[in-house]
């Protein structure tokens, strides 16, 4: 079974701790099923996303100490464009909620639904109860995506943790690792659009150490 991975997750592995939780899960979707595709995913232009049109979204701010950024995040098209908006704003509000230690934020019942939604509020109380948060940079990249319709898609893309750490939570502390191909993971996720028009996560699945993300 496939688990997402939470940056730094070798350091808090090496207390002793079991910080993934397993990744997809059904969901509420429907018609087809694919996760995701292998689209050309060729972009040029390293932008800020932007996620799709609809009213009373959640505002995200990230800590000071943690950054994501999305590198040629956009392909030009915009109906792609809005799905790959939609999965930036879902990676910001499952770090929010991690820096924040809260698996209810509204976040993230905004941007995930069904069994991904469930994993992912067990996953951030995971990380809570255990007393750590993370800091840093992560870096996404190498998105593909396929829209198989006009309300399901599919989006492959890498994350760099390479300047992501854990942090204890109480003391601050921050847990440096050295930078293996373990810090590099692969994401492969399904998407569908609700009826306010957001692309909400229904599958997510992650590898670490793959060959399509590694330097």
């Amino acid at each position: 079974m496939k688990r997402r991975t939470l940056p730094a997750a070798a350091a808090l592995a090496a207390a002793g701790l079991l910080l993934t939780a397993c990744g997809g899960g059904d969901g509420d979707t429907k018609g087809n099923d694919k996760i995701a595709g292998a689209g050309d995913g060729n972009t040029k232009v390293s932008a800020s996303p932007t996620a799709s049109s609809a009213a009373d979204r959640p505002k995200i701010t990230l800590p000071n100490d943690l950054t994501d950024t999305f590198d040629s995040w956009k392909t030009g098209d915009t109906a792609k464009d809005a799905v790959l908006g939609d999965v930036a704003e879902r990676i910001n509000a499952t770090n929010y909620a991690i820096t924040q230690g809260d698996p209810e934020a509204s976040a993230l019942n905004f941007y995930y639904r069904g069994g991904a939604l469930a994993d992912a509020k067990d996953w951030v109380e995971s990380i809570a109860k255990d007393g750590y948060s993370i800091t840093g940079i992560n870096r996404y990249y190498n998105a593909k995506i396929d829209v198989f319709d006009s309300s399901s898609a599919g989006v492959v893309y890498c994350e760099d943790q390479s300047k992501a750490f854990a942090k204890v939570r109480k003391s601050g502390k921050i847990l440096k690792t050295a930078v293996t191909n373990d810090s590099y993971v692969i994401y492969t996720t399904r998407l569908e659009k609700n009826k306010q028009g957001v692309w909400q996560t229904t599958k997510l699945t992650s590898e670490r150490g793959s060959k399509s993300c590694t330097p």
